[in-house]
C-alpha cells in the first residue's frame, strides 16, 4: 500500500473532532486493506508492532531535527527556530519538505510494508553507532516522502501521531465494516481485543465476517494483556446494590499491579501498564516457581512491600524504584523486599478461566497456592452479605497499612482492560487522583536548569484535558521518604517535550502521578473546566500507563460526591 494513502487518513482523521466521522473514515479505509497490508493497524496506533510488545520506536526530538535537516538540506538551527514558533515537528517537516528544489536520487515511491520495516530496524539498534544508523534509516524515508507523508512520519516517530483515534475507535470502525454495524456483534470483537491485545490479529478475522473466526482468538501464556480495573463505591450499601448479597471482598492493595505468566519453567512477569519487570523481581519468579502448582497459567496479583524487621507493610512509593531498576537488583530484593498477593486466575493449564464465575475462579487459585507469607499468598478473602462484617475487613484493611478494599460480584467474568461494574473499591476519602503531567516550567533561582511547576491533565476519550499546576511535593533533594525530585522529574520529562515558549514547555502525556488535593472546584482557566485547590504530588507511578488516569467523568463524578457528606471508617 502507498504510504500516502494512509497518510491521507491520518490527515482525514486529524480534521474531524466526531467520533462518529472517524469511525466512518477508518471503516471504509479498513474495507480497502488487503490481508497482505495488515501491519498498517499498528500505524493507526502510532507504532508498528503490538499494543503488548515492549520495543518502541522511541526517537527524540533532537534525532528527529537531525533527519529532518538532512533530507531537507536545510540548516539544523532553522529547524529549531521553525520548531519553537510552530510547535510541531511534522508540520515542520512538511514545510521543509514543500520547500525541497529537487527530489534526491535516492528518493523513491513509499510503501507502509517500506515505513514498517525501517521504523521497526530502529528498535533493533544497539551500542556504538547506533545514532548514525537511525539517522540513515530515517533520512532515507523522509528524503523520499511528499509533505503529507513527512508530516505524519515525523509525528510517528516521536510517537505524537495526533490524529485523535482510540482502540475503541478501531474496534467500531471494524464493526462497521466487516459486521454491518451489527450491535451483537461487539462485544466479540471486545473480547478479541481483549484477549489478544493485537489489532492486527483481529482485524485479519474480523475481516472475515465471520464471528467464528474471533472466537478462536484467546489468551497466549507469556502475552501480556490489560487488567481488569474497578470502580469506585460510594459506601457498602452501593456496593451490595450494584454486586448483589453475598459479595466477595477482598483487601485493596497498597502495592502494585502484577499479572504472573509460566509456561513449563518460564516465568514472566507484566505491570499493569504491560512492562515487563522479570529481571526486577527474581525472587518473585523463584516463589511462582515454588509455590504455584501448574504447568501454565496467567494470575492476577498485587505486589506489596514490607520492612523486613517489622514485618509491616509499605506504601507503594516505598518499593516503586524496583520497578524500573536495571542494576544492584538483588541488593535491591533484599533491602525493598514484596509479598505476591495473587488474587485471581486468567488461564490454567491449557484452558482460559475468563468466562468462569470469580467464585470458581477463587477456588482455583485457592488449590494450586500453597502461600508463604511474605512470599506469596492468596490475597485476604471472604464473602459475606453482611455490611457490619465488610465494615470490619475494611477497618482491618486499613489497620493493616492498605489503602481499602475491593468488592467483587461473585458471579462476574473477567473483562481484560476494562474498568468494569462488577468490582467496585472502597477507600477512605483522601482525595487523590492520578494524573498525567503535560506541561511544566523552567525554573529560576535554585530551581534553574530544572522544570518546575508542573500541569497536570485529565483524560477524556483519546483527549487530555488539562485541571491544574503543582509544584508542591517535589523536593530539591532526594531523601529517604521522597524520591521525588525537581532533577528527577527533569531527567523523565526533558526527551518528552514536544513545543517550547520561552520558560514553558508543552510534554508528550507519559509520566503518570498520584496527587492529593483539597477540593475539585469549576474553573474557566483550564480546558477540563475544573482546578484542583492546594494539589500536591505523593507518587510517581511508574507502572501505570496514561490509559489508567482520572476521567472526566470521575472527576466531575467527585464533583458531585464532595458536596455530600463522604463515608469512611477508621
Amino acid at each position: 500500500m502507498r504510504y500516502e494513502k494512509l497518510a491521507k487518513v491520518y490527515d482525514e482523521l486529524s480534521g474531524t473532532s466526531k467520533r462518529l466521522e472517524k469511525i466512518d473514515i477508518l471503516s471504509k479505509f479498513l474495507e480497502e486493506v488487503n490481508e497482505k497490508d495488515s501491519d498498517v493497524m499498528y500505524l493507526l496506533e502510532g507504532g508498528v508492532y503490538p499494543a503488548y510488545d515492549e520495543r518502541k520506536i522511541g526517537i527524540s526530538n533532537q534525532l528527529a531535527i537531525k533527519s529532518i535537516s538532512k533530507s531537507t538540506g536545510t540548516d539544523p538551527k532553522k529547524v529549531v527556530i521553525e520548531w519553537k514558533k510552530i510547535g510541531d515537528l511534522g508540520e515542520v517537516a512538511k514545510i521543509l519538505t514543500k520547500g525541497k528544489k529537487q527530489m534526491t536520487l535516492a528518493s523513491h515511491v513509499l510503501t507502509t510494508q517500506k515505513v514498517i520495516e525501517n521504523l521497526r530496524k530502529l528498535t533493533e539498534f544497539e551500542g556504538k553507532g547506533t545514532v548514525e544508523k537511525k539517522l540513515s534509516l530515517i533520512t532515507e524515508l523522509l528524503t523520499s516522502a511528499s509533505p503529507i507523508e513527512a508530516l505524519y512520519l515525523v509525528r510517528t516517530l516521536i510517537g505524537d501521531l495526533r490524529i485523535g483515534v482510540q482502540e475503541s475507535t478501531i474496534k467500531y470502525a471494524m464493526l462497521k465494516a466487516f459486521f454491518k454495524n451489527d450491535k451483537e456483534y461487539e462485544e466479540d470483537l471486545q473480547k478479541a481485543i481483549d484477549r489478544s491485545n493485537d489489532l492486527k490479529e483481529v482485524f485479519e478475522s474480523a475481516k472475515t465476517g465471520d464471528v467464528k473466526e474471533l472466537e478462536k482468538i484467546n489468551l497466549e501464556v507469556g502475552k501480556p494483556i490489560k487488567a481488569m480495573l474497578a470502580q469506585k463505591a460510594k459506601d457498602v450499601d452501593d456496593a451490595f446494590s450494584h454486586l448483589g448479597i453475598p459479595m466477595a471482598i477482598e483487601y485493596k492493595y497498597d502495592g502494585f499491579r502484577l499479572l504472573i505468566h509460566k509456561k513449563g519453567n518460564k516465568v514472566t512477569l507484566f505491570t499493569r501498564s504491560l512492562e515487563n519487570v522479570t529481571k526486577q523481581f527474581p525472587e518473585v519468579e523463584k516463589y511462582v516457581k515454588e509455590f504455584i502448582t501448574g504447568d501454565s497459567f496467567i494470575l492476577d496479583s498485587e505486589a506489596v512491600g514490607y520492612d523486613k524487621k517489622t514485618k509491616k507493610y509499605t506504601d507503594f512509593q516505598a518499593i516503586s524504584q524496583r520497578i524500573k531498576r536495571k542494576y544492584d537488583i538483588k541488593k535491591l530484593s533484599e533491602k525493598l523486599p514484596v509479598e505476591v498477593n495473587v488474587f485471581d486466575v486468567l488461564f490454567y493449564n491449557g484452558k482460559p478461566e475468563l468466562e468462569k464465575p470469580f467464585k470458581e475462579r477463587r477456588k482455583i487459585i485457592e488449590k494450586i497456592i500453597k502461600s508463604h507469607p511474605y512470599k506469596l499468598i492468596t490475597s485476604k478473602y471472604m464473602e459475606t452479605g453482611e455490611k457490619k462484617v465488610v465494615e470490619e475487613f475494611y477497618k482491618k484493611a486499613l489497620k493493616d497499612n492498605q489503602e481499602g478494599i475491593m468488592m467483587k460480584n461473585l458471579d462476574a467474568p473477567y473483562k481484560p482492560g476494562r474498568r468494569v461494574g462488577n468490582m467496585l473499591k472502597l477507600k477512605p476519602d483522601t482525595s487523590e487522583l492520578d494524573l498525567v503531567i503535560t506541561g511544566a516550567e523552567w525554573g529560576a533561582g535554585k530551581r534553574a536548569g530544572w522544570l518546575s511547576s508542573f500541569i497536570l491533565s485529565c483524560r477524556k476519550e483519546n483527549e487530555f484535558l488539562e485541571i491544574g499546576k503543582v509544584g508542591t511535593g517535589v523536593a530539591e533533594k532526594e531523601t529517604e521518604d521522597n524520591k521525588i525530585t525537581f532533577e528527577n522529574l527533569t531527567k523523565l520529562l526533558t526527551p518528552l517535550i514536544t513545543k517550547e515558549k520561552g520558560k514553558e514547555v508543552q510534554i508528550k502525556p507519559k509520566i503518570v502521578v498520584t496527587v492529593t488535593y483539597q477540593e475539585i472546584q469549576k474553573s474557566p482557566t483550564y480546558k477540563s473546566g475544573w482546578a484542583l485547590r492546594f494539589p500536591r504530588i505523593t507518587v510517581l507511578r511508574e507502572d501505570r500507563g496514561t490509559g489508567d488516569i482520572a476521567t472526566l467523568e470521575e472527576i466531575e463524578e467527585d464533583f458531585k460526591n464532595s458536596k455530600h457528606e463522604n463515608w469512611k471508617y477508621g
